[in-house]
């Protein structure tokens, strides 16, 4: 009984630092990020934050559909100059940046505009991996809101000078899901800061120019 007790404890605690840290990242990142084009600043990178492009039923990803339109629509105002896509490509068979250039390329972004980060596996991995290995203190990023402010916190505790965009979001049953794992992903977030972890690779610069 009392071995049980220990463990709804700590459960309960887990659960209530989840919730007061998701509160703190939504806080300390408040006024960072945009829903209006004509109303975010200007910037010369745009980073989008990598995702599948299909669901596990081979339907569209919504969060994928959102923010490649989101950046498309921030190249063609003129609030970016270059994209870079940082994602997952752990494997030969998936490639999340590749599959955005792709889409990007055929909605009219020149391929020369596109930079690929392929060792973006996680949120924390792309912000850290845009200021080393792309040279990158400033930039705008691409996600959605919940999304966005976690790679906010993380890039101003790197001391990256971020704004971010957020995408159009997902409701419903599927958006609920994203949403309770977010609470999950910003205390994993927490952790990786406390103890200084660092990206899975880093490796030679690349200039965007």
């Amino acid at each position: 009984m009392k071995h049980l007790k220990k463990i709804l404890l700590l459960v309960l605690c887990t659960i209530v630092y989840a919730l007061v840290f998701s509160s703190h990242v939504t806080y300390n990142t408040k006024g960072y990020s945009y829903n209006i084009v004509q109303n975010i600043p200007e910037n010369r990178v745009g980073i989008v934050l990598g995702a599948s492009k299909y669901t596990s039923n081979g339907q569209i990803n919504l969060y994928y559909k959102y923010r490649l339109e989101a950046a498309i629509a921030l190249y063609k105002s003129g609030k970016i100059k270059f994209i870079l896509v940082s994602g997952d490509n752990s494997r030969k068979d998936y490639d999340e940046p590749s599959d955005f250039k792709n889409d990007l390329i055929k909605n009219g972004i020149p391929k020369e505009k596109i930079f690929l980060d392929y060792a973006g596996f996680r949120t924390l991995d792309s912000m850290v991996r845009a200021k080393e290995i792309f040279g990158l203190n400033s930039f705008t990023i691409i996600s959605q809101k919940f999304h966005n402010e976690r790679a906010l916190y993380l890039a101003q505790h790197y001391n990256i000078n971020a704004i971010a965009f957020n995408a159009k979001d997902i409701n419903g049953h599927y958006g609920l899901k994203t949403k309770l794992r977010e609470y999950i992903a910003r205390t994993k977030a927490s952790i990786d800061i406390l103890f200084n972890v660092k990206p899975k690779f880093l490796g030679e610069k690349i200039k965007i120019a």
